[in-house]
């Protein structure tokens, strides 16, 4: 004897008798398990869907028990048509699905561009759709949704009959699961059948590029492997380069493409985001192109993806055969409708794909384009949001550190700063240096606790006070008092340490004091290491009663203060004193060059790193430094000739005329390039000691600049333009480096003084001192 749900089956379809035979339930499973009865029917009415209208996939979709929802209770077919169907919606949504229980068209055609060339364009989703409701005079159960590939043309008035008679029996027997108290309702996920021989066709005109031919279900699996795992690369992605390798890897590989462009819209205009293969035209064509042109890639912005297969017989006027060409707007499905979002963008951007030749686009090719650029849009936008925050955070830090250090004929100094780049935040730290009333030199590094917001806004705070009472005169101990106090009365949560050391330049001697912080490091001239001890005291923001103390150091002409916060630790290197120790003399360090070695730029810094170096070059003013600075204003291209009359007039002033016209030409070349290329003030810095002369540009830009010779391409060459003029400065300077700053960084170089021109001048130079 059969079971219930057997017999079932058999009385309720066995009189369509051009449906398949099939088992309901597989040997040995339990019709009377909770739900297997309606499983059962579902499946069975599914599988003749999809097998009598020739369909690639087909699915019941049943009200919830509150009429609210639309949910698909069983889907059948072949993948990838499978995980295109929604798996839910409301029941006055423009779906098949919805608007055939609400009484409307059953049949919804595949969806064109419809700005396409019918003899070029192909349809963006591939499939025609038609469904039937499933109801009764006095219930509504939901409806049966059929999916066939374009190429398998629009449904009859046969099709449609024939998937009635099956809604129909399936009414019948939902009407009777129900009547026996069997719950017919959708569960929060639907099952999801294979129903062999739905499979589309393989086609002889295109080259097989997915799974193995001949073998049903191979191509639809490979296509979903794809996509898997370039969802799962895509969800560790923190950077566009990420996103753009990933799509390399597992979309523009697999379909045989020869380029791959990443585009979004921003101000009317389209801006590349990444680009893989041979994309050099395609980043000419589309960089910065407006949106109100009828480019294929603005018009797919609109959210519908346009395939141009290109003509198997036509060549263009050079003779070359015209391109493929796929562009796949980066927007979420439109078939997710589990959590609507209506604030999220409709489409981000847009995947652009380059071929050789002409090709076609197989249904289940441009379904699972679909479902890829859903996923690049959604790894953009974080990413993009992602680095639009940790740019804010950063761009705030920055601007609270000092645009530039306060300059002493007796202290030479420089700082590096890098942000904690595993952190994603963020940070406190900070430094500072300021000239007191007298001969002294305030010397200040300070870290605030944690990674946030509140934490850079406390360091602007806490430097702004600093500076203020260092300019009234107060000593080290008497300044972090001070501070404390206030910090107190602004009402901070926050703990904050700090150093402070005052440099008294003409008697040589340095006052420090500590709140928290660890002492800086002093390498005498003889290359002894050894910390500035002073007493530890408390955290600023412990508002204690006990009096801050300092502690008073002498220095040597020649020694190199190094203040440094906890950062610049780096748990797999040696500590700092170790690296301080290994370099050369104190008086031949090159503090440019100690810094980039004491705090380079490491990626996955855990933590926010701040260092501030000084060499006190000893009280002997006929040693001392002649200086000269030059201001100029963003975007004021004309200062550049002014810049060089700057450089012309100083060092003719000093008696190194003869360095003259190669240290003009170079500045020509690096103010320019940081006018163009940073967008900010540029600051030029001229220097004369000893037997060298020293030229700094510093700009507000931190991305180093990067010699490139030139190119034979043209994409090539558009990269090699940034960087040419540093093969000039290398070719004549000494030496040369960039070096990072709080707001920016600093590109400077060294010249050899003949040794005719190393006495200074009696003449001064006061006119070029500051301008």
């Amino acid at each position: 004897m059969l079971p219930k749900g057997r017999q079932a089956w058999r009385k309720g379809l066995t009189d369509d008798r051009s449906a398949p035979e099939a088992e309901t339930l597989r040997p040995g499973a339990d019709a009377s398990a909770p739900g297997a009865e309606l499983t059962a029917a579902l499946h069975r009415a599914v599988q003749q869907a999809a097998r009598r209208l020739h369909a690639v996939a087909a699915a019941v979709y049943l009200l919830t028990p509150d009429g609210g929802e639309l949910r698909a209770a069983l889907i059948g077919g072949s993948p990838p048509s499978v995980f295109t169907l929604p798996g839910r919606m409301p029941p006055d949504s423009p779906y098949a699905s919805a608007r055939a229980l609400a009484g409307k068209d059953v049949t919804l055609p595949a969806e064109p561009d419809p700005l396409a060339e019918s003899e070029h364009g192909v349809p963006a989703h591939p499939y025609n759709v038609v469904s039937v409701p499933l109801e009764t005079a006095e219930r509504r159960f939901g409806s049966l949704t059929v999916l066939r590939a374009e190429d398998r043309g629009k449904y009859s008035e046969a099709d449609r009959r024939r998937l009635a008679r099956i809604g129909d029996r399936l009414v019948d027997l939902l009407t009777g699961l129900l009547a026996r108290g069997v719950t017919v309702a959708p569960r929060s996920l639907p099952v999801l059948v294979p129903v062999f021989g739905t499979e589309p066709p393989a086609d002889a005109a295109h080259e097989v590029l997915w799974g193995a031919p001949d073998l049903p279900g191979s191509s639809g699996m490979t296509l979903m492997y794809a996509l898997q795992r370039l969802t799962d690369m895509l969800n560790r992605a923190t950077t566009m380069e990420h996103v753009t390798a990933a799509a390399e890897i597992y979309v523009m590989a697999p379909l045989g493409a020869r380029a791959l462009e990443l585009a979004s819209a921003a101000e009317g205009r389209l801006w590349v985001l990444g680009h893989s293969g041979d994309s050099s035209s395609l980043v000419r064509e589309l960089h910065g192109a407006a949106l109100h042109t009828d480019r294929p890639a603005a018009r797919a912005l609109g959210g519908r993806a346009l395939f141009v297969p290109g003509p198997t017989d036509v060549r263009d006027g050079s003779g070359d055969q015209e391109h493929a060409m796929a562009y796949v707007p980066l927007a979420c499905s439109r078939h997710v409708l589990d959590l609507p979002m209506p604030d999220a963008d409709p489409a981000v951007g847009v995947c652009c794909l380059a071929f050789e030749g002409p090709r076609t686009f197989p249904p289940e090719e441009r379904a699972v384009l679909t479902m890829v650029a859903g996923h690049l849009g959604s790894a953009v936008q974080r990413v993009r949001l992602s680095v639009g925050r940790q740019s804010l955070a950063e761009v705030m830090q920055r601007r609270l550190l000092p645009a530039d250090l306060a300059e002493t004929p007796r202290l030479t100094t420089t700082a590096r700063y890098q942000p904690a780049q595993a952190m994603g935040g963020a940070g406190g730290d900070w430094y500072d240096v300021m000239t007191m009333p007298d001969d002294r030199v305030m010397l200040v590094i300070g870290d605030v606790e944690g990674h946030t917001l509140e934490s850079t806004a406390v360091m602007g705070q806490l430097r702004t006070s600093v500076a203020a009472y260092a300019t009234e005169g107060h000593g080290p101990a008497a300044l972090l008092e001070r501070t404390d106090r206030l910090l107190s009365r602004l009402g901070a949560e926050l703990l904050a340490t700090c150093c402070v050391v005052a440099v008294d330049t003409r008697a040589g001697t340095a006052e420090v004091a500590l709140a928290g912080h660890p002492a800086p490091l002093a390498r005498l001239p003889e290359g002894t290491v050894r910390p500035l001890r002073a007493p530890a005291n408390v955290p600023l923001g412990l508002h204690a009663r006990t009096p801050y103390r300092s502690q008073e150091h002498t220095l040597a002409p020649g020694t190199v203060l190094a203040l440094y916060s906890d950062g610049v630790h780096e748990p797999d290197r040696d500590d700092l004193r170790a690296r301080l120790d290994a370099c050369g003399r104190g008086a031949g360090i090159d503090l440019e060059l100690l810094a980039d070695r004491l705090l380079p730029d490491t990626l996955g810094r855990r933590d926010d790193a701040a260092l501030l170096l000084a060499r006190y070059e000893g009280a002997d003013d006929t040693a001392a430094l002649r200086t000269a600075r030059f201001h100029v204003h963003r975007r004021d291209l004309r200062a550049v000739r002014e810049a060089r009359g700057f450089v012309h007039a100083c060092l003719s002033d000093w008696g190194l005329a003869d360095l003259s016209d190669d240290l003009e030409l170079i500045t020509s070349e690096l103010v320019t390039n940081a006018l163009v290329h940073a967008g900010g003030d540029v600051d030029l810095r001229l220097r004369a000691s000893g037997d060298r002369v020293r030229l700094e540009v510093r700009d507000s830009d931190s991305a180093p600049p990067v010699p490139t010779v030139y190119s034979l391409t043209d994409e090539g060459s558009a990269r090699a333009e940034h960087g040419r003029g540093l093969y000039l400065v290398d070719a004549l300077a000494r030496t040369w480096n960039v070096s990072p700053s709080g707001r920016g960084k600093t590109v400077w170089l060294e010249m050899d003084i003949p040794d005719a021109a190393r006495r200074e001048p009696d003449g001064g130079s006061a006119h070029c001192q500051v301008t």
